[in-house]
């Protein structure tokens, strides 16, 4: 079963908090769409610490000026997207003048939707970005990935792109390093290991993804992937890593 879409709308005016909240809900309800309500928020720092997860089930509605600060939606677009590149993002503003600048910011926006516009139209704009979000999380789920998911925890990423996981200075987190990205968050090597048998502990520091190691260096008994990137072998788990290639390429 996939994950349900989840809303979130950054807006500090009420009047337009109802407008927008009332048309998802509207849309939500006569086309049975796979979403959550809408969460809203009229403070941004409230806004960024309820990102909790990550991934292609996450869509911003961002005002641009929030409680006088007229770039305020820029800088939390950017935050946003530093967190979860995955996640679809929508400028709703006033502020149209700001629309040439936004790739500054490279945040990669889907729409900027002009709250002047006619119900109608303001409508249509706000279906297509969950419409196309919906489509994204279809495509996403249908992708080969990789998922894990604890109390405190939730990751869900291709598995060809993923090189290996380490442990993390930070006492009981462990560090995703993908072919794109570095992701930390709460587990145990040895859990994500079970969670998925593709994978491969080949050190009490270190799970592999076998199918992205280039190269091993037999005398430093390290595995090398594509960027440059390695990690180190245990004796005990050396050959285990070296029969389990040898397998893949059979």
């Amino acid at each position: 079963m996939r994950d349900l879409l989840k809303i979130f709308i950054l807006e500090d005016e009420r009047i337009q908090q109802s407008r927008i909240e009332k048309v998802i809900k509207a849309l939500i309800s006569r086309k049975s769409l796979s979403c959550k309500a809408p969460e809203i928020f009229g403070n941004a720092g409230q806004l960024l610490n309820a990102i909790t997860e990550r991934g292609s089930h996450q869509l911003f509605f961002l005002d641009i000026e929030i409680r006088g600060e007229e770039k305020k939606g820029l800088d939390i677009a950017k935050e946003i997207r530093s967190r979860d590149p995955n996640a679809t993002i929508v400028f709703v503003t006033t502020h149209s003048e700001f629309m040439p600048i936004t790739f500054r910011y490279k945040v990669s926006a889907l729409d900027f939707i002009d709250k002047a516009l006619d119900e109608e139209h303001f409508a249509e704009r706000v279906e297509s970005a969950i419409e196309y979000t919906l489509e994204k999380l279809g495509a996403a789920v249908s992708e080969d990935s990789f998922s894990f998911e604890t109390a405190m925890a939730r990751v869900q990423v291709p598995f060809h792109k993923i090189l290996y996981f380490e442990s993390s200075p930070t006492v009981h987190k462990v560090i995703l390093h993908t072919k794109e990205e570095r992701i930390e968050f709460y587990a145990g090597l040895s859990d994500l290991e079970k969670a998925d048998p593709r994978l491969y502990q080949c050190h009490r520091s270190f799970v592999v993804n076998p199918e992205n190691i280039v190269k091993i260096d037999k005398e430093e008994k390290m595995a090398i992937f594509e960027n440059q990137e390695s990690c180190l072998i245990s004796r005990m788990k050396y050959r285990g890593l070296l029969e389990r290639m040898k397998s893949m390429k059979q």
